[in-house]
């Protein structure tokens, strides 16, 4: 066994001392539906919601085993890696400095003090996580104190392997695949680094975010590169550089074996986990399950692990991912009307819409005009295929409109 394996094997017995191991439980409906035997390794229900108390947890212990003088410690985080720092401070009894993205959800900034209680300080700065890293690494030189990376760190990729540790061991044998979501890369590195050195005969598949495929950029490039544009709305695996060294363990892969998630099509699957299972999942968690579709036919008759990477899903972010739902799922369109100034336009236009079509939204946008005047319409329905026949009686009773779901940049300004 290689010197990797046995330190990620003693990273996960001490972390015994401080929480027990997360449960891995086969999913009934996720199986059925796929024909397959579906496991979720589920990340979700550590002390912290996320896998990210491992790695803050090892890299703390073991800087501290060799600096038992280290009193501060500072990091950047959307809020996962923040939560296990701030969990490790207090375990620990030493300093914490957390750097945060303003656009951090408010769920994950109260975890985070409500975690580290006095043993740490949350400066909220930058758009991104990556501005609220530069900061935090500036920081980290003026104070002297010690930077623990969210991924990019040999110990915390150790402590993240911890999770395919207990995997196995719960499973009792190598499954025929494990799926694994990726951000800044640290989880997925550590995983395969474990399974790999260990000789298991394990498929992995990889899975990040349309708006973050940092690694699907790096492996065309042939080295981390950073995106120019990041869709923060999967805030646990958007990054815009995957790191350095967790690239050296992912460099190898097939570019076939990694996938993209588009975010819309994640809160669908979000809602059917928390409406179906009961289980609180937050985008990024909901990755690797997200992707079972993708697959198909071969997950037929395996034996599949998800990683449900994290479960810190602020509420009030609900109504975003429904509508981001019903737009992937074609049961919400956001329309331009050009509306007839003209008595009964409106009852015209209302007596086109079907038994199943609702006004969610109905917004005039230009009333000056003497002829027409532009409308907002959002309509909700039960199927998708119900639009096609709304817009046909729309046409044929000489409506003119335009569909702006998927403009984004129309969208942008008026949705």
């Amino acid at each position: 066994m290689s010197e990797f394996a046995k330190a990620a094997q003693a990273a996960t017995t001490d972390m015994r001392a401080v929480f027990e191991a997360t449960p891995l439980a086969r999913n009934a409906h996720l199986s059925k539906r796929f024909g397959a035997d579906i496991w979720l390794k589920r990340e979700d229900l550590s002390p912290v919601r996320s896998y990210k108390i491992r790695g803050a947890f090892n890299a703390m212990r073991k800087r501290l085993a060799t600096h038992p003088d280290q009193r501060h410690f500072v990091c950047a985080s959307a809020g996962n890696h923040a939560q296990g720092v701030a969990f490790a401070c207090r375990h620990f009894g030493v300093k914490g400095t957390i750097f945060m993205p303003v656009t951090t959800p408010q769920q994950k900034i109260m975890k985070t003090r409500t975690f580290g209680g006095d043993q740490v300080e949350i400066t909220l700065i930058g758009d991104i996580f990556d501005q609220a890293l530069s900061a935090a690494q500036d920081y980290c030189t003026e104070q002297g104190a010690h930077f623990l990376s969210p991924f990019d760190d040999d110990d915390v990729i150790e402590g993240q392997a911890s999770v395919a540790v207990e995997m196995l061991e719960q499973l009792g044998h190598a499954p025929d695949m494990v799926i694994l979501p990726v951000g800044g890369g640290g989880l997925s590195a550590g995983v395969t680094r474990y399974l790999t050195e260990t000789g298991a005969e394990t498929a992995l598949r990889y899975v990040e975010p349309m708006g973050g495929a940092s690694l699907q950029a790096a492996l065309a490039a042939g080295k981390p590169v950073t995106l120019e544009r990041l869709d923060s709305f999967v805030d646990g695996a958007s990054v815009a550089r995957i790191g350095a060294r967790t690239f050296q363990h992912l460099h190898r892969i097939d570019p076939a074996h990694l996938l993209i998630a588009p975010e819309n099509r994640i809160c669908v699957t979000m809602l059917e986990m928390l409406n179906v299972e009961g289980i609180v999942l937050e985008p990024a968690g909901a990755l690797a399950v997200d992707i079972l579709p993708a697959l198909g036919a071969e997950l037929a008759g395996k034996t599949v692990v998800c990683l449900t990477s994290g479960g810190n899903f602020d509420f009030e972010r609900l109504p975003e991912v429904k509508e981001r739902a019903m737009r992937h799922m074609g049961t919400k369109k956001y329309l331009m009307l050009r509306l007839p100034q003209r008595p009964g336009a409106l009852r015209d236009f209302l007596e086109t819409l079907g038994p199943e079509d609702d006004i969610a939204r109905f917004e005039y946008l230009k009333k000056t005009a003497r002829n027409f005047g532009t409308v907002l319409i959002g309509i909700e329905t039960h199927r998708p295929e119900n639009f096609d026949s709304l817009f046909a009686r729309m046409s044929a009773k000489g409506f003119r409109f335009t569909d702006i779901t998927d403009d984004d940049v129309i969208a942008g300004f008026v949705i």
